[in-house]
């Protein structure tokens, strides 16, 4: 089993598609990893030569904020957000939409589910 940064990659998946497992690689980013590493993306992650797992955790490690650091850099983004007191940062103290959407209806990923209102007689 492949360990690339703290993640354990599914044995079955195609190498391409298993590295996208770690948050911060989509299948674009990878597909360069790949290229860069002189990797087939068709090979499944239990045919990698260790070599292979090497020369890919060495490049992503040397490239690219993945994981915990990237998690860290993205809250701390938020809370510098926050502290400046913008309005962007209001929302997400609030638990708003940040980037402009309506809240009159939909919005209840960020709100919530629906609070009923019980009526009194």
């Amino acid at each position: 089993m492949a360990r690339i940064a703290g993640v354990d990659l599914p044995k079955n998946e195609r190498v391409e598609i298993g590295l996208t497992r770690i948050f911060g690689i989509g299948r674009t980013l990878s597909m360069k990893i790949l290229k860069e590493a002189n990797v087939n993306p068709n090979k499944r992650v239990k045919e990698l030569a260790d070599d292979e797992i090497v020369k890919i955790r060495n490049i992503i490690e040397r490239d690219y904020k993945v994981e915990g650091d990237l998690r860290r850099e993205i809250s701390m983004n938020i809370k510098r957000l926050i502290d400046i007191g913008s309005y962007r940062g209001l929302r997400h103290q609030q638990h708003l939409p940040v980037r402009g959407q309506r809240t009159r209806t939909n919005a209840r990923t960020r709100k919530g589910p629906r609070k009923l209102v019980v009526k009194k007689k």
